[in-house]
Formats: structure tokens, C-alpha cells, sequence
């Protein structure tokens, strides 16, 4: 293909930290360089990733003083931010969203972009659904490109668990929209006092004060078993996320809206058993066949009294979801204890179809549309 053979210079503006978007960022300068682009990278915040990476992103920040003003610009970033980019190149924003339906704000931003990269197929119908009173439908099909997101499979690879209880695992900020309000109530109600599970939430959400990160702390440990949960700090680097993860039998993501779910992907390349709802984003690579799927037909108006505030919808988890979960959860501690949990042999599959370069290759072929 094209990209084989043709390198470009890039001005890519995101984030680059221990966080979503910061992971996506790092991940992607870094195999978009691999495959022997030019990047000028803008870096949205500050630097925090571990120092091994720092010698290629010097590089890539230097080379932002003087950027190639004609490049193609991509902004890795919220869809409400859209209108710093770099030089009078092509725009490419690339925002990684949630909900069904975007506020006037996000319009505004969006409708003014060149192409839009999206991460799956779920985010693409949304972009040609909104922007169609802006842009002719056919436009927006053409210049929608899917770019699914990676997972790092030198880091995250196959781990059995040789703990003796069964280890539920969640990783993601505290949030109504993760279902972290649900989830302990699915844990409850699927086990006892006399049954040898653990719940290990690494959630700490750098954007609520100690106050409301204690408070969604304080609704599990007060639950019935709230002695069987553990508050996991969140992870420096993601060697050391993966040093968790390795040591759980199964990550549970009953997220009511998901704009891609990192963490659920990397669950499944550690050959990890997976519960996730069966809504947005995660299903482009989750299916019956790699993951304990949480049904549910409905949507509801998204309203956290925080982020959201009724501007989308998304799945509405019921008494009869959380049910779901609970079921599931259970299935997997059942098989534990009869020493028959294995690896998760179709999510390692589907994983390696996610590698980090595959979506700098996508990217190229945006750009080369």
C-alpha cells in the first residue's frame, strides 16, 4: 500500500500521560515515528510517562519549532476543543466521545473540521448523524475514517492469576458513566461472605477532589463486602498496570458509555475473562465469542450532576442488568473454584488485531485519501 512507500510530515497536537487520551497520544506519535514519519508533536498539557520514553518525544517536540506549516494537522483531543491546530494544513480532529449526541459547542468545533477520525464504527454513524446539517451526507461517510485504538502487546501479554480467591478487576476514573454505581451492587448481589472473591478497583480520578474520589471509595467499603474490595492506586506506568492486571481472573466494565475502553481491551490480551456492556464504542472488538456480554435495549438520558448533563443518552443498566452481571461474575468464580477458568483464548486473538501501528497505518490512509 501507499503508506509503504510515502512518508509525510505530521503536526500532531494531543496529550501524553498515564491517562486515555494520553496513552492514545504517546502510542500514536510513537508508531506513526516507527513507521519513519516526520512528527511535530504539540503536546495538549504536560508530559508524565515513564522516562524510557522520553528520548523519542524530545525528538518529536523539537521537531515543533519548526513544524512544517502545510502539513496535515490531527488534534487528539475532547470534540468541545477543536480549533487550535497547527500551519494551514488539512485538519484531522480525532475525539474520542461517548454519547449519542453532541451539544452546540461540540457542533461548532466539529463542523469546521477537514476529516474526522473516529474509533470505531458506533462513533462514525454519530458523526454522520450530527453533521449531516452541515455537511452532505456522502461527504462525511468519505471523510469519517475509522482508527480503532491499540493495546501493547509487549506489555500486556498472557498472565494466569495463581491467587486462590477469584479476582474481579475494574480500572477507569470513578464515574456514574463507567457504572462504577452498579458494579458494587452486582458484586453483592452475586456473592457472600463465605465466598473467596476479591474486587480490585483502580479508579482514581485525577479530576475530583480527595473529597468525591473518598466518597465513591466509601460506597464500596461499606457495602455488605466491603471487606473483599480492594482501592487499587492508580499505576505509574503501564508495565505496572499490567502487573495488576496480571493477577486477576477478570476485568468487569459495566460502563453505561464508552468511547473506545482501553483497559477492557488490555483485560482481553492479558487472556483475561471480560463482562462488559453490550453499547458504543467497545463493540467493535467485543462479541459473544470473547466477552460475557451485559445486554441492554434501552437508552436514557446521560445525567451524572458533573459531566453530563442530559446533552446524549446512553444505556440504561437496570435491576435486570445488574442481574446480568451478577450471573456472569458468579459463572466465573464457579469455574475457578473447579480449577477450570482458562485463558480467554478469543480475546487474546481479537487483541492482536489491535496493535498501536495498525492505527498509524489507518491514520496514513486518511491521510492519504
Amino acid at each position: 500500500m501507499a503508506f509503504l512507500d510515502t512518508t509525510y510530515n505530521i503536526n500532531l497536537s494531543a496529550p501524553i500521560n498515564q491517562l486515555g487520551y494520553g496513552v492514545a497520544g504517546l502510542n500514536i506519535a510513537n508508531a506513526l515515528a516507527e513507521l519513519k514519519h516526520t512528527i511535530s508533536l504539540f503536546v495538549i498539557g504536560n508530559v508524565d510517562v515513564p522516562e524510557q520514553y522520553h528520548e523519542g518525544l524530545k525528538q518529536m517536540i523539537s521537531n515543533s519549532r519548526m513544524p512544517d506549516w502545510n502539513a496535515p494537522s490531527i488534534r487528539l483531543w475532547h470534540q468541545h476543543d477543536m480549533t487550535q491546530f497547527v500551519g494551514r494544513g488539512k485538519k484531522y480532529g480525532f475525539p474520542i466521545f461517548e454519547l449519542n449526541r453532541f451539544s452546540d459547542l461540540e457542533l461548532h468545533h466539529l463542523s469546521y473540521l477537514d476529516h474526522w477520525l473516529v474509533t470505531s464504527e458506533w462513533s462514525k454513524s454519530i458523526i454522520v448523524d450530527q453533521l449531516k446539517k452541515f455537511h452532505d451526507e456522502d461527504h462525511l461517510k468519505e471523510n469519517t475514517s475509522v482508527i480503532p485504538l491499540g493495546v501493547d502487546r509487549s506489555i500486556f501479554r498472557e498472565a494466569v492469576s495463581h491467587r486462590n480467591e477469584t479476582v474481579f478487576f475494574n480500572c477507569g476514573k470513578w464515574e456514574v458513566r463507567k457504572g462504577h454505581d452498579v458494579l458494587v451492587k452486582a458484586f453483592n448481589e452475586a456473592f457472600n461472605q463465605d465466598d473467596d472473591v476479591e474486587l480490585w478497583m483502580m479508579c482514581d480520578n485525577p479530576f475530583y477532589s480527595e473529597e468525591e474520589n473518598f466518597k465513591w471509595e466509601r460506597l464500596y467499603r461499606s457495602s455488605a463486602l466491603g471487606d473483599k474490595v480492594r482501592v487499587v492506586p492508580r499505576q505509574p506506568s503501564q508495565q505496572d498496570v499490567y502487573n495488576v492486571m496480571s493477577q486477576a481472573d477478570c476485568g468487569v466494565f459495566p460502563a453505561r458509555a464508552e468511547g473506545w475502553n482501553l483497559e477492557l481491551l488490555e483485560m482481553m490480551s492479558c487472556g483475561k475473562q471480560v463482562i462488559a456492556t453490550n453499547y458504543a464504542s467497545h463493540t467493535e472488538f467485543c462479541n459473544e465469542d470473547n466477552c460475557m456480554l451485559v445486554n441492554t435495549d434501552e437508552l436514557e438520558d446521560a445525567h451524572d450532576g458533573k459531566w453530563f448533563r442530559g446533552q446524549g443518552k446512553w444505556a440504561s443498566i437496570k435491576e435486570e442488568q445488574i442481574t446480568q452481571i451478577a450471573e456472569h461474575m458468579r459463572a466465573v468464580h464457579e469455574k475457578k473454584k473447579k480449577d477450570e477458568l482458562n485463558i480467554n483464548q478469543a480475546g487474546v486473538d481479537t487483541a492482536k488485531q489491535f496493535s498501536w501501528l495498525n492505527s498509524a497505518k489507518k491514520i496514513i490512509e486518511a491521510i492519504e485519501k
